[in-house]
Parts: C-alpha cells; structure tokens; sequence
C-alpha cells in the first residue's frame, strides 16, 4: 500500500468496509465506517439514546466480523442475550454486505439508568454473546458462546476470539451522533501465525512479539479519527501502518441495510408448520402477521 488513494468521485467515505493484510507482521484487519446506513437501521424503532448507541457499536462489530468471511453469501451472525436484563436481547447479522439488527428491551427499566449506562447495567449478570458463522457453499455452522464481559460489546468480541478461535483480536469502535444522523467507525486487527486458513491455531500466543508490535500500533487509534468524515478509512489505515514493509489492502464493495423480509420468505417458512399449527396463528381475517424487528414491518400472510 501505498499513499491512500482520494475517493473515487461519487463516492462516500461511508458504509465502506476495508480488508487489509500486513505479511511480514502476520495479521490482518478490516476498517469501516458507516453513514446512512447505520441511520437507516437505526430509524426502524424509536429507540433511546444509550440503545441506538448500543446498537451503532453492534453494527459496526458485526460489519467487521463478518467481512472476515470469504464466502460471499456467508452469513455472520452476532446476538447477545440475557434472561433478566434491561436488554433481553441483542442480534445483528452481515452477509454480502448486507447489515441488519435490533434491539429488544425494557424501556421503563432503562430510564432508571441514566443517560450512560455501562453494558453490564444494560443485560446484567448471566448474559452471554453467541457469534455464528453460516457457510453458503459447505452449508456448515460454527457458533461460539461466551459470557457477555468487559465494558463494551468490542471487547467482549476480542474475549469470544481468543476463547473460541484462539486468535488474538484487538477491536477499536466508536460512536458519534448528532443532529445530522449517526456515524460509527471501527477497526479489527488479528493475530494469524499459521495462516488464515484452517480453524486450530492452538500455538497462537497474545505475548508474540509480532503481535505485541501490530497490537501496540492498531491501539493507538483515537476515538475521533474513527469517525471523522475527512479522514477516509485508507488514511486511517496508512497512517496506523506506514512504517511497514508491506501493507496490502482489498477493497469491498458497499455495505447497506439488509432486511431480507418478503412475503415469499414468511410464506416459505411457515409452509414448514403443520396446519394445526398455522391455524392458531391466523386472525379472524383468516390471516398470518409476522412482525419483522429488523425492519418495523408487519406482513399479513393469506391462508
């Protein structure tokens, strides 16, 4: 890599993932910042503040992850959950660039937190976070779960990869809103010593000093240049890397809102349930209503 190249003209500097690699260090990363699109996903439900911010912070992990994945239509599924808390229930999911989530809670509850309330406050004791990688051409699923601990839904992500895959993984996220809408950006760096491919990389240490070195620099990103419109996530990544031997970047295509509801996926599913079953569901028009969280959309399902 060499100096950033200027956005191509049309062009935005968000809802953009970038993939990048630096050989000599092995490690890789991906960078994102997104725009409208994070608005669009946000404006589904009137969501509070903290939420919305919870949720930017979901969306942005859940882009970075899952554009980890090779398969275009891979599926990378992100959902934290708790039994008691305030936010029962967290889901996110990314695939060929397509994001999406919402966010279940108690309104009453979370008013009686502040304005700023700690992750832990929001899902309390007991909550786990379960990420799901769906494989489109193999059809396999692996999904890891772990407690839902540390102070940000990052760093209970950088736990759930050193825990479940054994790769070493520094998240940075930020969030900034204001009157024109919400912005959120993100950077991963990973620890890949034997390579990308495979899933065992039991000897991966977090004392490598390769890592320690790649880790050192990728921490000192700063909270406003994640979110800053005229710093382009290419700049963000040059100036974090320069000094080394080699930087190699892959540019993926646009990131938008995914909602992926129709008639014709309800219809599918439901075709699934005996009709016993489907007949408890109608009303008394004779019909099926699915309300789809993602997007605040109801469908009415004819018999």
């Amino acid at each position: 890599m060499s100096a950033p190249e200027h956005i191509a003209e049309g062009e935005t500097g968000y809802d953009r993932v970038l993939g990048f690699t630096l050989p000599s260090r092995d490690a890789r990363g991906r960078a994102v910042r997104l725009g409208p699109t994070l608005e669009t996903v946000l404006a589904a439900h009137d969501y509070p503040t903290p939420i919305r911010h919870l949720l930017a912070e979901a969306l942005t992990v859940t882009a970075l992850i899952g554009s980890l994945l090779k398969e275009g239509d891979g599926q990378l599924t992100m959902q934290a959950q708790s039994e008691k808390g305030v936010v029962d229930l967290l889901v996110c999911d990314y695939r060929g660039g397509e994001l999406r989530g919402y966010v279940r809670h108690d309104a009453e509850r979370l008013a009686m937190l502040g304005a700023n309330p700690s992750l832990f406050a929001m899902f309390g004791a007991g909550a786990y976070l379960a990420i799901t990688f769906d494989m489109a051409t193999t059809g396999e699923r692996y999904q890891g779960i772990v407690p839902l601990e540390g102070a940000s839904l990052g760093e209970a992500c950088e736990s759930y990869f050193v825990q479940s895959e054994q790769v070493p993984t520094l998240i940075r996220v930020a969030v900034r809103s204001g009157s024109g809408g919400s912005v959120a950006g993100g950077l991963l760096v990973q620890h890949l010593p034997e390579g990308e491919e495979g899933r065992e990389r039991l000897h991966v240490a977090l004392d490598h000093p390769e890592w320690e070195h790649v880790a050192a620099l990728a921490g000192s990103t700063r909270h406003e240049e994640l979110v800053d419109p005229d710093l382009s996530i290419e700049s963000l990544v040059w100036r974090l890397f320069h000094e080394e031997s080699e930087v190699r970047v892959v540019r993926f295509g646009p990131v938008s809102r995914g909602c992926r509801c129709t008639i014709e996926h309800y219809q599918s599913i439901l075709s699934q349930f005996p009709e016993s079953d489907r007949a408890e569901m109608r009303n008394e028009l004779g019909q099926i209503v699915v309300d789809c969280e993602f997007c605040s959309r109801k469908f009415e399902i004819e018999a």
